[in-house]
């Protein structure tokens, strides 16, 4: 089965750095548009960051400049790395995976929370 686990949430400081990983299994994440999203409890559910198949990124205003998306395709893992972290940016982080050619379909982990706080 599909599985997408994320790691790397932990307690941070404000201004401090954090990177995320995600490890999928059961799919070649290669082929697939891979995305970050966060939710903080009483907010929407966010996009923070996407990287298509050939590398091209895209980011949420409130993280740009400031995140970073990357992605290893040959160990099927995808990463966002933090910096400048601020309380706001505190959320459980998800890592989703979508196919983008019929049937579309999208792939979540379960998340890792990421608190910003001093």
């Amino acid at each position: 089965q599909v599985q997408l686990v994320e790691s790397g949430g932990e307690l941070v400081q404000p201004g401090g750095s954090l990177k995320l990983s995600c490890a999928a299994s059961g799919i070649n994440s290669s082929l697939y548009r891979m995305n970050w999203y966060r939710q903080a409890p009483g907010k929407q559910r966010e996009l923070v960051a996407t990287i298509a198949s050939d590398g091209f990124s895209d980011y949420g205003d409130s993280v740009k400049g400031r995140f970073t998306i990357s992605r290893d395709n040959a160990k099927n893992m995808v990463y966002l790395q933090m910096n400048s972290l601020e309380p706001e940016d505190t959320a459980v982080y998800h890592c989703s995976a979508t196919r983008t050619w019929p049937p579309i379909r999208n792939y979540w982990g379960q998340g890792t929370q990421v608190t910003v706080s001093s």
